[in-house]
């Protein structure tokens, strides 16, 4: 599913924001990662989201190298990839519904099946009375929700997560995880960035950790051999 080597990435002339990234993440894999604050997370997402190219290494995702990809095939890979930002990114002049069905319409799915989906999805994320909502209108945590069911809406073959969960309480950041659990059950590559140790504890997910630039492996025995044996099935 994903390949770095020897990944680095800098903005324009600044210095590596990344340095010397190596990992493979398995089709159908779920993984957290950790790290503090500036530590490099966003920026990895943000090349695993093709926003940026790295300065150097090599990337390969869907079986595709980045580097001889033309940039107008771009939009094609981005279709198969949902992500969940922390700054939201919803269209303020779209209700809830109409968020979240963006994805649906733009690959062409039946208005019927677009009704149907969306007011399914809306409803698990505890958003039924609120389906007409403007953003402007929504608190943070509600605006979460719908940010991450636009995310999933469409089944993307990898979702990217940046602290999905940090403007809902405890219980609906566990429901919101459970989503995610379902959806990688059905094939789906899963990437969470997160600060709660909480969830970390609870699902046990291996975690990729990254510090001052730098990618390490998971920290714990265990977590470790649900890596490794991850990599070996490669």
């Amino acid at each position: 599913m994903i390949r770095f080597e020897n990944v680095g990435m800098r903005y324009g002339a600044g210095p590596e924001i990344l340095r010397d990234i190596t990992f493979t993440l398995a089709p159908g894999s779920f993984h957290f990662l950790t790290g503090p604050s500036g530590a490099g997370k966003s920026s990895l997402l943000r090349l695993l989201y093709l926003a940026y190219r790295p300065s150097r290494g090599l990337i390969h995702i869907f079986d595709k190298d980045l580097a001889t990809t033309p940039r107008e095939k771009l939009p094609i890979l981005r279709r198969k990839i949902g992500v969940v930002f922390q700054d939201f990114r919803l269209l303020d002049h779209l209700s809830a519904f109409d968020n979240v069905a963006l994805p649906l319409r733009i690959s062409g799915v039946s208005e019927k099946q677009v009704q149907k989906y969306v007011s399914e999805l809306l409803d698990w994320v505890g958003l039924t009375h609120h389906i007409n909502a403007k953003p402007r209108t929504l608190s943070g945590g509600q605006k979460q929700r719908v940010a991450i069911a636009r995310a999933i809406i469409s089944r993307p073959k990898l979702l990217l997560a940046d602290e999905p969960t940090g403007n809902v309480d405890d219980e609906m950041g566990v429901r919101l995880m459970y989503l995610f659990q379902e959806l990688n059950k059905h094939g789906t590559t899963v990437l969470i960035a997160t600060h709660s140790q909480h969830l970390i504890d609870h699902f046990g997910h291996p975690v990729m950790h990254i510090e001052d630039g730098t990618l390490e492996v998971p920290a714990s025995a265990s977590g470790l051999k649900r890596y490794q044996s991850m990599e070996e099935s490669v």
